[in-house]
This record gives C-alpha cells, structure tokens and sequence, in this order.
C-alpha cells in the first residue's frame, strides 16, 4: 500500500486548508487512516483518525477547527484545517492500518503505512 498526501501549503493565521491523501495498492478499503504532524525540533504528533465506519479521532489541540473525512471508494482521506495557527505549522504525515486497538489509534507505532509528508505553513 502507497499513500500519497498532498494539500499542504502557506498560510495566513485564521485561514483554512485541505490535505489529502490517497491510497492506492490494495483492493480494499483500508480501515483506519489517520493523520500525524512534526514539528521541526519536536516530536511526531496524533491529529486525527477515521475508521472505514466514518468514526473520528481528534488530538485535543484541533478539535473544533479540523476535521477527518474519507470516502471509502477512492481510499482517500481528508483532512479540512479551519481557523489555522502557527503553533500548527509542521509536516503532516497521512497514515494507514488495517487493524488497531482503538485505546491506541493514537499511537503511531499501530499504522502500518505512512505517506512521504506535505509541508504546511501558518504565517503572515
């Protein structure tokens, strides 16, 4: 399974974006994507996940501005970036699994597929 992310860009604070990532490679409908986030000097961060049933997971730093979305028939993912801050400029990795223990979806250790990253930038 490939993921490719793309979406990423410049922004000023207050403005939205759109990510996106495709996966391609498999028959099926992958079960669990999700999206991470890293920070330069910092660790790699959970921001959300969706299950193929259309159940969301949200870090509680983007509650509220972002939301996860998918459609199951092109196995791609969303991810719509509302009222941005710089605190939210980092490389965002799109991710994949086929199985998770739901007490862990935020733990990137569980996904067993990651995209290359899309470089998103909040500043005016």
């Amino acid at each position: 399974v490939q993921l490719q992310a793309s979406g990423g860009g410049l922004v000023q604070p207050g403005g939205s974006l759109r990510l996106s990532c495709a996966a391609s490679g498999s028959r099926f409908s992958i079960n669990y994507m999700g999206w991470y986030r890293q920070a330069p000097g910092k660790e790699r961060e959970f921001v959300a996940a969706v299950r193929s049933s259309g159940n969301t997971y949200y870090a509680d730093s983007v509650k509220g501005r972002f939301t996860i979305s998918r459609d199951n028939t092109k196995n791609t993912v969303y991810l719509q970036m509302n009222s941005l801050k710089p605190e939210d400029t980092a490389t965002y990795y799109c991710a994949a699994a086929w199985s998770i223990v739901l007490s862990e979806i935020r733990n990137y250790e569980q996904y067993d597929y990651w995209g290359q990253g899309t470089l998103v930038t909040v500043s005016s």
